[in-house]
Parts: structure tokens; sequence; C-alpha cells
């Protein structure tokens, strides 16, 4: 495993033990909401404050985006290194006792993903990747499906709800695509999602109104397991647009094709 791929998965397991504690013990979390069906708990900020503790006390010289500092840049906001991470993905799962969240830790390099962990502190379950080397889930190597078609596809999404500019196009996406697959998913954390489409278990994903740090370690197991993303527009624009579309190279296309319809 790549050395900064080690202090990664170091950082989200420290992160998963305060999330596991925080699970235990729901009744006494103090919760605060950011907007509509959004929150944040002093479980989704303690796990934060070790993931940044770790990845700092090994790279002092790197530079952090984190999800409940609101974005900001902590360590070198100059720095050519840059993670990239959600403390708790799926908060709202979590919050109300629903095992299907995780801690996401991207990597980019000059702007390029080059690391990726997703744990799944519920199930035990460590998805990583380094670019070049492979996608891996719990040490064995991982691949997309190898579904053909889009109508035997199980496809992976999650609602737009802190936007609600994008509900209606949503819905025109989501009428498009349910008659056309065998079966959608909304399980509500969308990096696991993203992990699960690079393990095989969803043939496709996708999603609107996404930040960065939903999507920087899941992008870069479904590349390193075989399969596309782009934005919903087929460019390169996920990580700035927040729009992603993920698959099998087979069901990529036909995803696309559907989702870009306009009616």
């Amino acid at each position: 495993m790549h050395p900064m791929l080690n202090i990664a998965v170091k950082a989200a397991r420290e992160a998963a033990d305060i999330i596991q504690y925080g699970a235990r013990n729901l009744d006494r979390l103090t919760i605060d909401s950011k907007g509509p069906g959004d929150y944040v708990s002093e479980i989704d900020r303690n796990a934060e404050k070790a993931i940044v503790d770790v990845l700092l006390a090994a790279f002092p010289n790197h530079g952090i985006i984190a999800e409940e500092g609101t974005g900001t840049t902590q360590g070198d906001p100059k720095s050519d290194y840059l993670w990239i991470i959600d403390p708790l993905d799926g908060t709202t799962n979590f919050l109300h006792g629903v095992p299907q969240y995780c801690v996401s830790i991207g990597l980019t390099v000059k702007g390029v993903l080059t690391q990726g962990v997703i744990y799944d502190p519920s199930r035990n379950d460590l998805f990583t990747a380094t670019r070049g080397a492979g996608a891996f889930m719990n040490n064995r190597r991982i691949r997309v499906s190898k579904q053909l078609k889009l109508r035997d596809s199980l496809i992976g999404t999650g609602f737009p709800f802190r936007d609600g500019a994008a509900f209606d196009e949503y819905l025109v996406q989501l009428k498009n695509i349910m008659p056309k697959c065998a079966g959608l998913r909304r399980p509500g954390a969308a990096a696991l999602d993203l992990a699960y489409v690079a393990a095989g278990y969803f043939d496709g994903f996708w999603e609107m109104k996404l930040n960065q740090w939903d999507m920087a370690a899941g992008a870069l197991l479904i590349q390193e397991a075989g399969g596309l993303v782009t934005g919903i527009d087929g460019e390169d624009t996920y990580m700035q647009s927040g729009s992603i579309v993920a698959g099998t190279p087979k069901i990529f296309p036909e995803l696309l094709k559907v989702l870009q319809a306009k009616a």
C-alpha cells in the first residue's frame, strides 16, 4: 500500500472509532441543522478533527479541504498536495440509526486524484485506490460489474436535497431512467454509492449538486476499478459542477444518454 494511502487509512479508522462511539450514544449527541435536510453533529466535527490531526502530523506541508470546515483549507493552502475529506458522509442516516454512512478521504496532487479511501464502519468495509495501482476492498482487487445492458442494471442515485432549483431537472431524469433499468436505489451516502459502483454492486450511479468531498475518493475508486466517471455533460467537470455520472464501460454511454434527455 502506498505510504500516503496508509496514513489516510489510519485517519479513516480513527474517525470511524469516533463515529461508532456516537452511533451507540445517539440520544446524547448535539445536532445542528445546516439547512433543510442537512445536519451536522458533534461527531462529524470530532471525526474531522481526528482526520486532520493524523494527516497534518504526517504531512504538515499539505493542504486539507474538509466538509465541516465548510470547505476552508487547513494546513498549507498553496501546497500541490490537497486532501479532500468528508468525515461522515450520510449524516442523516447516521442520526437515525441507519447503518449506511462512511468516511471519505481523497488526495489530489496538482489537481489530479491520486489516493482514495472510503471506509464503512458499520460493515468494516475498507475501499482503497491509488492512481495506476487498482482499486481494492478489504485488500482484495475489485472491478466494476460486467453488466452489458442498462435494462438489466441496478443504478444508484441521490436526491439533490440541498438545492430546490435542481428538483425539476432531477425528476425528469428519474422519470426517464426508471423504466429503462432493473432497479433504482437511493441509500443516502454518495461516497459509499460510488464505492459500490467500483465494487460491482451498482452498475451505474448519478447525482447532482454534490460537493467535491462527496466525490473525490469514490471517483478514483471507480476509475481504478475499470469504470467511467464524468459530469452529466459528459466532460471531466464533476469536481467543479457537482453533477456526476459513473458506470461500467458498457452501461455508462446508455446511462449518460438517458440522463441528458430533456423530456
